[in-house]
């Protein structure tokens, strides 16, 4: 168990929820890209609401700007000017607020979806994205991943940059009893350790998932740590989505939210994540500036 004297660092939450919150333009499948497309001010208001909240990082909404979102013709057209746009957006908020930036490097063929993933595909669409963002970012954040392969995909067009970049992996809603906590291409935590020191990664992190499971998490990652002598900094931001069905893809239709997972709620869990180790702490879909504001409140008042 680590004390909470150590430093913490705060994420930002959810850019697509906070932003049909705020009565952005918001559909699938272009998830968050089409408030970059039809109405920019609300993403540049919604950055500022999370560095309001405490955030130390704010990340570029870049989730959505993908063939798999925007169709393989406006990524061709547009992608780079929306992704650059995205970067350019997140600067402006985080130079008034002093925070920094992470670039987002998303799943590219749909959430959730480790059996989609084409790696002779993958590295023109994030050769755009990277360079589209270049200017903006302090922190490489390749986000919702679900196997060791799409993280290896996103260190390989990496390669040679000057600044840290952090795999954050997406884990099963409700893991086997037998094994645990596992990436949703059910590869084990472990592994995901071991993988994320081999690629030289900055930090390890798991995002897009129920509270619940991130404890075991983060828990089996400090372990494999220690086992392989590895010294990572462990990241968490959960969602709060209702229980999916297996039959509904996360890309497929608008999901509904848990109404047990407020802010105090929320804050609560993230002590515990603290408890078994992460250091680095936000939120994902569902999880709104009022999370992140007592989640910091709760561990590292301002």
């Amino acid at each position: 168990m680590l004390s909470f004297d150590k430093k913490l660092t705060f994420l930002d939450g959810g850019m697509g929820r906070q932003l049909l919150k705020m009565g952005a333009p918001f559909r699938q499948p272009e998830w968050s890209a089409l408030a970059l497309m039809e109405a920019p001010d609300f993403v540049r208001r919604a950055h500022r609401r999370f560095a309001d909240a405490g955030s130390d990082i704010l990340t570029s909404n870049s989730y959505g700007v993908v063939p798999f979102h925007i169709g393989e013709s406006r990524f061709r057209d547009a992608g780079s000017s929306l992704a650059r746009l995205s970067g350019q957006l997140v600067r402006e908020v985080a130079g008034e607020y002093q925070c920094q930036v992470a670039g987002s490097l998303p799943p590219l063929f749909g959430s959730y979806r480790p059996d989609l993933f084409r790696a002779d595909q993958a590295m023109a669409i994030l050769q755009v994205l990277i360079e589209a963002l270049d200017a903006s970012v302090d922190i490489w954040l390749g986000e919702t991943l679900s196997s060791i392969a799409e993280a290896q995909a996103v260190a390989r067009a990496l390669e040679g940059g000057s600044r840290p970049f952090w795999i954050s992996f997406t884990l099963e809603d409700k893991p086997a009893r037998d094994t645990g906590p596992c990436l949703r291409s059910g590869e084990t935590v472990a592994m995901a350790v071991r993988s994320a020191a081999e690629l030289e990664t900055a930090a390890i992190l798991f995002n897009c998932s129920p509270p619940e499971v991130m404890s075991a998490a983060v828990e089996q990652a400090n372990d494999e740590m220690l086992r392989q002598g590895i010294e990572l900094p462990i990241g968490v931001y959960a969602n709060a989505f209702q229980n999916r069905q297996t039959e509904s893809p996360a890309n497929s239709a608008i999901h509904d939210l848990r109404d047990d997972l407020d802010p105090p709620a929320y804050a609560a869990y993230a002590r515990k994540w603290c408890g078994n180790g992460a250091t680095i702490l936000g939120g994902c879909c569902g999880v709104g500036p009022e999370h992140i504001e007592a989640m910091r409140a709760a561990l590292a008042p301002r």
